[in-house]
């Protein structure tokens, strides 16, 4: 495909997105619709989409329209490519410009800049104060891809090696000894003998500090597992027996594929089926996601105040319900990848003002701007101890 065949490919897309698809959905369906597309032409276009959800309001203020269309305008002005170039009409480049798109577009105001649904700044601003437009403008980049090297396997030193004979690019970071960033050939990594033989995981670089933050000793019960990244992580520094749940129990379908791979034993557990209290336990929470959009940014747009609303209910429920699975003298650890005060201190406030069991030990944010952990997704850590 020539660039103009990727961009007009990326402006069905992103109207069938904005059109309440979600964005995965939508780069599917067009994936299996377009066989002749490549590998690099599907990886061409998924940025391309991405990249103009990060900064939905900037490109619809400089394209003129909030459509697939005046999204990729927008990127094309943003980027300095000529649009006579692009919209030629021709083959399978986009139709040519109309009077009316040549004549719209503007500079994005103070606002739109930022890249954030404008109900939503207030409770930005009141989070993260001085941190706002930093963290809202860091969220408009593309992530960084963070590997956890698994000790049980492999050391730093051996996993870049192994990762390098395969074309993947990877440095250790100081921050934490089993980080390593992906420099180059990110797409290449679940191929690889080194991800494939369990020496390296898939995981940001917050939950791993996060993890590194709780007591390895003694069981451990991951209580909203998803896909046990977390149970892995403490099953790989020595905490053991170590059980996940999940009240969706298919969210936790790859997990033993995933232990047996990292050379890690965890025991699943049934929805709603836990016995027994644990040492610690750990409660990474449904939320806003508002620390991660920079992977998910289709999700910052769909986010509405109801729906804060309903996750910071069922945030609290976890708690509650949470809290009865964990021995005294044990770790309660709450976690969101929120960076909204709602969803964090104020959420551990309110249960320490219900619940006199527990006291807060420490509490954590981590993310992508400057005083946070640099190059992590937005992600918040509070340990409580049971009395």
């Amino acid at each position: 495909m020539i660039p103009a065949a990727r961009i007009q490919a990326a402006i069905g897309i992103l109207d069938r997105i904005l059109a309440g698809d979600p964005a995965e959905a939508a780069l599917l369906r067009w994936s299996r619709g377009s066989r002749y597309a490549g590998s690099g032409d599907r990886a061409a276009v998924r940025d391309l989409v991405f990249d103009s959800l990060r900064r939905r309001s900037s490109r619809a203020a400089l394209g003129g329209a909030l459509s697939g269309r005046g999204l990729m305008i927008g990127m094309c002005r943003e980027e300095g490519l000529a649009l006579e170039t692009v919209f030629t009409g021709e083959g399978h480049a986009p139709a040519l410009l109309s009077e009316e798109e040549h004549a719209a577009g503007r500079e994005p105001h103070a606002q739109e800049a930022l890249d954030l649904p404008e109900w939503l700044w207030p409770q930005w601003q009141e989070a993260l104060g001085p941190h706002a437009e930093g963290m809202a403008l860091a969220l408009r980049e593309r992530a960084p891809v963070w590997l956890r090297v698994n000790p049980k396997k492999s050391d730093p030193a051996t996993a870049i090696a192994a990762l390098a004979a395969e074309g993947v690019q990877a440095s250790i970071v100081p921050a934490i000894a089993t980080a390593l960033l992906v420099e180059e050939g990110a797409r290449r990594i679940s191929a690889s003998s080194a991800y494939r033989d369990g020496l390296v995981e898939l995981q940001d670089l917050s939950p791993q500090l996060a993890c590194a933050a709780l007591p390895a000793t003694g069981s451990v019960l991951d209580y909203c597992a998803g896909g046990g990244g977390k149970a892995l992580a403490m099953a790989a520094r020595g905490a053991g027996p170590v059980s996940a749940h999940d009240v969706d129990a298919a969210r936790m379908a790859d997990l033993p594929e995933r232990a047996r791979r990292a050379g890690a034993k965890i025991r699943l557990l049934k929805p709603r089926g836990i016995a027994g209290r644990f040492d610690l336990v750990m409660t990474d929470v449904p939320c806003s996601g508002s620390g991660t959009w920079r992977r998910t940014p289709d999700a910052k747009w769909r986010l509405q105040e109801a729906d804060l609303d309903r996750l910071c209910a069922l945030q609290a429920a976890i708690l509650t319900e949470a809290a009865e699975t964990v021995a005294e003298g044990g770790v309660l650890a709450y976690m969101t990848c929120s960076v909204l005060t709602r969803e964090n201190s104020a959420q551990i406030g309110a249960f320490l003002a219900r619940d006199a069991r527990f006291t807060l030990e420490t509490e954590q944010g981590y993310g992508p701007e400057a005083g946070f952990a640099a190059g992590s997704d937005g992600f918040y850590l509070a340990v409580l101890r049971r009395r």
